[in-house]
Parts: structure tokens; C-alpha cells; sequence
């Protein structure tokens, strides 16, 4: 099983532009035959692999044709900007440099600095202060950074319609920050779990028509999964299965 540094050269491979990508997950090239000229990346946060097992129904209105469900390994500290770091970097936390709760610009190479080199034009959309906003910067891409939830979905949307950008990476944080208040399965967190299905369910059938003619790729990535600690709140960073495994799909159109 691949941990989360295969995003980067399976997301290289499947646009064309690295066809020995090094790290790429064999399954989803394999699952994705043909290249692709339109990817999005949803990046809900703390999604576990053990809440896909336990609350399995909430994801029914995922189910479709072409689809690899994907356990896949997050890493140590599995913390929210580690994880993404190497998500989107393709490398360990000692080789990317973030090793802790930090936000620092990274100065490696990234997915988006591939993408700008062979003129293609990334979008982020996040909320304010939240790691993907702060990790990838300094970049020529674009970037949409919002106070909620809520304007990070309708700016993600309008970019689907305009149909310009090659790769759009969304961020959803708020199953994360409910959790952490009201423990992993707390009404509130399971209510906003929901939500982060529902939105990357609704953001790829906009895909499926926004993108008619395209040959395209939707992913549903989370960065680490989550436990319950003392007091009922949640928690993640330990290297136990409930935060460590979390769970991936990817589908194409």
C-alpha cells in the first residue's frame, strides 16, 4: 500500500508529465488508462480509514463506475501541514522539512511548481491560515483563501465552470476543527463528516458537466485520521492506526 507521498507522481503521471514517475500508485494509473488534461483534489481533513469502516453509508453517494477506494498510510507527526507537505511534495517529512505543527513556505520542489514549469496553471482554494493556505506560497498560481468553509465550495465551483485551470486543489477543515471540540464521532463531527462527503460529491458531478470533453480525474484525499482522547474531544499525531490510515478515492471520467 502507498502512503500519501504517491499524490505528487500520480498526479505527474496522470497529466503526461512524468511518465516514470517514480512513487506513483500503480492502482490508480491503472484504474486511469488514458492521461488526463483535468484534475480536482479535495483535501478533507482527518478522514480515517476507520470511520469509512464504521460509518460506510455516509459514503454510498460516492459509489460510481471507475472508482479505487484506497487505503492509504499518512506519516509521522501525522499532522495536518506535515501531511500535506508530503502529499504534495512526494516526501518524507525529514526530506520536505516540515516536521511539526509548523507553517513555513516550503522551498522544495512541489506538485504545483511541476505544474507552472510545463505551463499549467494550479489553483488552491482554502480557509485563511489553515496549512495548504500558508505551505504553498510564493508560487505564480492562483490562490483563493477565504474565512469559511462555505466561500472556499462556491469559489471552487465557479473555477470548475470556468474550466482554466488543469489542477484544483479544495480544502475542507471543518470535520477537523469539530472534532477536536466534540470528540471523532460527536454529533457536530459526524453532521460536518457528512457535509465533506456531500461537498466532493457535488463538486464531481459538476465536474461531470463543467467538464464534458475533458478527460478528467476526481480524488477525494484526506491528510491523517483521528482518535477520541480524554474529555471525549478528538485528537491525531500519534502513530496508532486510527490516525494513521486514511482513506482515498479516486475516479475517472
Amino acid at each position: 500500500m502507498n502512503d500519501i507521498t504517491y499524490v505528487k507522481p500520480t498526479v505527474e503521471a496522470l497529466l503526461g508529465l512524468n511518465d516514470t514517475a517514480d512513487g506513483a500508485a500503480e492502482d490508480v494509473l491503472s484504474l486511469c488508462r488514458n492521461k488526463c488534461d483535468r484534475i480536482l483534489l479535495y483535501n478533507p481533513d482527518a478522514i480515517a480509514w476507520w470511520l469509512y469502516g464504521k460509518y460506510g453509508s455516509f459514503f454510498d453517494v460516492l459509489r460510481c463506475e471507475n472508482q479505487l477506494i484506497k487505503k492509504t498510510k499518512s506519516v509521522m507527526p501525522c499532522v495536518t501541514p506535515v501531511c500535506f507537505a508530503s502529499m504534495y511534495s512526494g516526501l518524507m517529512p525529514e526530506k520536505h522539512g516540515i516536521k511539526s505543527y509548523v507553517k513555513p513556505v516550503l522551498t522544495c520542489e512541489t506538485l504545483f511548481d511541476v505544474l507552472i514549469r510545463n505551463d499549467m496553471h494550479p489553483a488552491i482554494c482554502s480557509t485563511e491560515g489553515d496549512s495548504i493556505s500558508k505551505i504553498f506560497l510564493e508560487r505564480d498560481m492562483e490562490y483563493y483563501l477565504y474565512p469559511t468553509v462555505d466561500e472556499v465550495n462556491a469559489k471552487a465551483r465557479e473555477l470548475i465552470e470556468r474550466d482554466k485551470n488543469e489542477v484544483i486543489v479544495v480544502y475542507n477543515g471543518n470535520y477537523d476543527a469539530a472534532m477536536h471540540k466534540v470528540s471523532p464521532e460527536g454529533d457536530e463531527a459526524l453532521s460536518a463528516l457528512r457535509e465533506n462527503i456531500q461537498t466532493y460529491a457535488a463538486l464531481r458531478s459538476l465536474c461531470e458537466k463543467a467538464w464534458n470533453g475533458h478527460t478528467f480525474v476526481t480524488a477525494f484525499l484526506p491528510d491523517h485520521g483521528c482518535h477520541e482522547i480524554d474529555g471525549k474531544m478528538g485528537s491525531h499525531g500519534l502513530d496508532m492506526e486510527e490516525d494513521m490510515w486514511v482513506v482515498h478515492f479516486w475516479e475517472t471520467f
